[in-house]
């Protein structure tokens, strides 16, 4: 039971960076341990490699054992529905969005939550991006607006994803928004190289590290309405939400 308070825990924080970012995913991550890139977080609370480290018990992964907690056991189909029906009719992500989706995609990636709250599909709010970068050169008539559960935005993010995960996210930055493996995926990407270090710090941190134009007092009102979100998902879950939960 602890195990899995702790990875509920996890979870929700997370839940609440797409929820609250409008809107968030699943990863588990060790708590006790903060590793650095390829590491695994034992289930003691050690950095590592090899069975002692990724095995029955590991916290962060790549694991190769199990937790004792599974993505649909937690992410029912009576839970999905409570998040996405929040969304209009006519909410592009209502139906980009699905439960099958979700798990599949966190299972194969090796997370271990992922949920959104009303998160559309594409953001129509239009950012062309540094339209000088040398390094990340925008590409004729494309934009690099939010797509996705975390709303992947601007050339020097989409290019630096795309190029982990595997697609043309210069030239064809639209695939983010058609196509739910790469969708996902970005969000991974985003949440693992900007958000997963801050969780140790509290919910406050991730919002920090999202959408931190809202933060010292920007934007009171959207802060408040992510820390409401989290901590009705941490009663739903039987967690505690922690400490620090504003920006």
């Amino acid at each position: 039971m602890v195990t899995l308070n702790i990875k509920n825990s996890l979870q929700t924080i997370i839940l609440a960076g797409i929820l609250a970012g409008a809107i968030l995913p699943e990863i588990a991550v060790g708590q006790n341990c903060g590793c650095a890139a390829g590491l695994r977080c034992s289930h003691y609370g050690y950095c590592g490699t090899g069975n002692a480290y990724c095995g029955a018990g590991c916290q962060s992964g790549p694991c190769t054992g199990s937790n004792g907690a599974s993505v649909s056991n937690i992410v029912t189909q009576s839970f999905f529905n409570g998040i996405i029906n929040q969304a209009s009719a006519g909410c592009a992500g209502k139906s980009f969005f699905t439960r099958l989706r979700a798990t599949d995609h966190i299972a194969r990636d090796r997370v271990r939550f992922v949920e959104y709250r009303r998160v559309p599909a594409v953001s129509r709010k239009v950012y062309m991006g540094n339209e000088s970068s040398v390094e990340y050169p925008c590409a004729p008539n494309k934009q690099y607006y939010g797509r996705g559960p975390l709303q992947l935005s601007w050339n020097y993010n989409y290019d630096p994803a795309s190029r982990s995960i595997g697609f043309d996210g210069l030239n064809n930055p639209e695939t983010v928004a058609k196509d739910p493996v790469v969708s996902f995926k970005t969000a991974l990407w985003f949440w693992m190289n900007n958000v997963h270090s801050k969780m140790n710090s509290g919910f406050g941190a991730t919002i920090q590290a999202i959408n931190g134009g809202e933060c010292n007092g920007n934007r009171p009102d959207a802060v408040n309405a992510r820390v409401k979100y989290y901590t009705d998902y941490c009663n739903q879950l039987g967690v505690s939400s922690g400490n620090n939960l504003r920006c």
